[in-house]
């Protein structure tokens, strides 16, 4: 995958097919280690230990016609080339979570990619599921909480015409 936003687009896709009604994401750079860090966690229906094992294997998927799954075995394999670490921690009937570092100055590392968009588009794309969204990189520390937003707007959809616009101009100065 190009970049980062890449991975976070399809890790977010699978929480979505395995039924997740929260998905929590975490991008954070520690300015101490220059350590990055990426997390995803949901409330799906979560694997056993033995399917959360198979997921990591590049030769396996979970979908229908495929018989490679690369998401989840190239963002293991970005992290660990850069000197990071990856780890999947799941648990049937409550969610899964995986979280990824990188050694951000790693020359092997992609780069973030264009994180204001795939926030923008997993929201609109999704506008049923609640995302928590913490983006804390160099110098910028943003949180939005779309369940907080539900609340506020009392009934208007988050994919509304004009929640869209205004989610665009917030991202823009925020992001």
């Amino acid at each position: 995958m190009e970049d980062l936003s890449s991975h976070i687009m399809d890790i977010v896709m699978n929480s979505v097919t395995a039924g997740a009604k929260h998905i929590a994401i975490t991008i954070a750079k520690d300015p101490q280690t220059a350590i990055m860090s990426l997390s995803v966690s949901d409330d799906g229906r979560g694997m056993d230990a033995e399917m959360a094992q198979k997921v990591q294997d590049p030769f396996f998927s979970t979908k229908t016609g495929r018989k490679v799954g690369l998401g989840i075995p190239l963002l293991k394999g970005t992290a660990e080339t850069t000197g990071g670490s990856f780890a999947l921690t799941s648990e049937k009937g409550a969610g899964t979570s995986i979280t990824a570092t990188f050694d951000s100055r790693h020359p092997d590392l992609p780069p973030l990619g264009n994180i204001r968009d795939t926030f923008f588009v997993l929201i609109v794309s999704h506008p049923e599921i609640d995302f928590d969204l913490r983006y804390a990189v160099d110098g910028k520390d943003f949180l939005l909480d779309t369940a907080e937003w539900r609340r506020e707007l009392d009934g208007v959809p988050l994919n509304h015409p004009e929640v869209i616009g205004f989610l665009s101009n917030y991202l823009d100065e925020h992001l």
